[in-house]
């Protein structure tokens, strides 16, 4: 029987105690640690019965995890990354993968040196949905994408901002927070993107940071797709508000995604397939759908185990932080057009 896999999780906020709840779910997996400079959320942490660290720096002398997570801020993640990779240890680092590409580009650098894996918490590539979509579409069953077009709107209410006033500043609006997963989806399901159009519009709140973005985007493909996203709009299409992936969210029962093809047409996260059948492609014909299966599982419980397969030496890294690096690159690609007016290639 393999040996419990002992992981530190470094930041305890909403994500970190995410992580932790997945933890505790996961068989052959146990929470080595907790790092986080707050006293409050450290006394909370320690109530789960293990050691909590103030810095990094204190923890990482122990040599007490055969991996880490940081669940820091943005900010904090290349710092956390580059110490975990010089002293060998394998890191998954939340999403973004850092502030910016260069970080990015050093984090990417550092680990191939040493040979130690980075993973990027792109969790949605582990849900058995995802899965099930990709499956298809490399199966053929949509033919050649020619188009896609997603939505990701939703309303964040003030007291998230007023928790945190990091919140309110450049770089942590709904761009790099929240779209950056919604363009790691569009990658792994669609290709890489060329290129990128993009406007975005200041925080109606008064925040420093946009609230409202929309781009179109080029695939290497030669598809083109279409995608916005905003955290003050009143609506029911997002990722969140309709994959039913995380409880705290109620789901409405709609889509926000549809990824078009030469021979088929696929929604997510509903999973409908519509398509001609055996019949001739022609839009005067009967055109059905049929709903891809797939078993239901909680992403952030089944990226804690493939963590520790990698750990272990048994898996690949599903996301890499070269993924990571990419997915940051399109976000940031966005970002200066947007800021630019001028289309931007990858």
């Amino acid at each position: 029987m393999p040996r419990t896999c002992r992981i530190a999780i470094a930041g305890y906020g909403l994500v970190g105690r995410r992580h932790a709840a997945a933890m505790a779910e996961g068989a052959a997996v146990a929470l080595a640690g907790v790092i986080e400079p707050d006293a409050a959320a450290r006394a909370e942490a320690a109530e789960l019965g293990v050691r909590c660290f103030e810095d990094l720096t204190g923890f990482l002398g122990t040599g007490a995890a055969d991996g880490l997570i940081l669940a820091t801020p943005n900010t904090r993640h290349a710092d956390g990354a580059l110490a975990a990779i010089d002293r060998g240890l394998p890191v998954l680092i939340e999403k973004p993968i850092a502030t910016d590409t260069a970080e990015a580009r050093a984090i990417v650098a550092a680990a191939d040196a040493a040979g130690v894996p980075v993973l990027v918490g792109h969790h949605r590539r582990h849900n058995p949905l995802i899965a099930a979509a990709k499956e298809a579409i490399d199966a053929g069953e949509i033919g050649a994408i020619r188009a896609v077009q997603a939505t990701s709107w939703f309303y964040k209410p003030d007291s998230y901002f007023d928790a945190a006033d990091w919140r309110k500043r450049p770089g942590a609006g709904p761009l790099a927070v929240n779209l950056i997963h919604d363009i790691d989806l569009l990658r792994h399901l669609c290709g890489e993107i060329a290129s990128v159009q993009a406007v975005a519009r200041r925080s109606r709140r008064g925040y420093d940071n946009e609230d409202i973005a929309g781009a179109l985007l080029e695939f290497d493909s030669g598809a083109v797709g279409t995608i916005t996203v905003s955290d003050s709009i009143v609506a029911p299409w997002s990722w969140e508000l309709t994959a039913g992936e995380y409880p705290v969210y109620p789901v409405t029962g709609q889509s926000f995604c549809q990824i078009g093809g030469s021979h088929g047409a696929l929604s997510l996260p509903d999973l409908r397939l519509w398509s001609y059948g055996s019949g001739d492609r022609d839009w005067w014909a009967p055109i059905t759908p049929k709903t891809l299966a797939y078993t239901p599982a909680d992403p952030l419980v089944a990226q804690i185990g493939h963590f520790a397969e990698v750990i272990a030496g048994r898996s690949p890294p599903l996301v890499p932080a070269g993924e990571g690096l990419m997915s940051l690159a399109a976000i940031e690609a966005i970002a200066r057009s947007a800021r630019t007016g001028a289309s931007v290639t990858l």
